[in-house]
């Protein structure tokens, strides 16, 4: 089963201190997951971020791993995801970042 989707978000001022400099930030999040069975599942959710007011940007692309673990009391969802960066411009853009996670769901009884 596939399961895809995705997440844009737009962050701006519009008040503030005149003497700081803007924010104009664009953030755009495809997600994919693959279920392989079992549990088991392939996923990807990298953000590309797009600084607006200063003309930098890193979009990344992610494929990772993941299992989803029930047990009698919780239901734990474990992964990891390097998300390595094919576009970027300006100082400090990450060139690998590594996405690893934990979620626990509670069983209620």
């Amino acid at each position: 089963t596939l399961q895809w989707g995705g997440l844009v978000t737009w962050q701006t001022d519009f008040a503030g201190d005149d003497e700081r400099s803007g924010t104009n930030v664009l953030a755009v999040q495809p997600f994919y997951f693959f279920q392989l069975g079992g549990g088991l599942y392939v996923r990807g959710s990298a953000v590309a971020v797009f600084d607006l007011e200063n003309d930098n940007y890193h979009v990344p692309v992610g494929l990772g791993i993941g299992k989803v673990v029930p047990t009698s009391g919780a239901v734990f969802n474990i992964f990891v995801e390097p998300q390595y960066t094919i576009l970027s411009r300006g100082a400090g853009q990450p060139e690998l970042q590594i996405f690893i996670g934990i979620n626990t769901q509670f069983v209620k009884k």
